[in-house]
């Protein structure tokens, strides 16, 4: 099981790029628009530092929704491997079927 802070952290950076996502989306339109001037790309720029790096999305860590481990994580299952074992040797995963020989 991973530490609940930073399974909390990372639950408060998810939680502030949903808000922020709009606003900086829309700054980093004008920042790549060649077409604005310089002076106005500049500006939002800076506007855009002075936002909290937590809100940026790629701030985010996969974990695993079973034990919140941060590594060997499945994107379509939302699990770590190990979970994704313990759970299927129960029997808990629909169509995964454990190979034996």
């Amino acid at each position: 099981m991973a530490k609940k802070s930073a399974i909390e952290t990372n639950e408060r950076r998810r939680k502030l790029a949903t808000g922020q996502a709009a606003k900086r989306a829309r700054l980093k339109a004008i920042v790549n628009d060649k077409t604005l001037p310089i002076e106005e790309r500049f500006q939002a720029t800076l506007k855009l530092a002075e936002m909290p790096r937590n809100g940026a999305k790629i701030r985010i860590r996969n974990r695993c929704e079973v034990t919140g481990r941060p590594r060997a994580f499945y994107r379509k299952l939302k699990m770590s491997r190990i979970a994704l074992r313990e759970l299927g040797n129960q029997g808990m995963v629909p169509g995964l079927v454990k190979s034996s020989w």
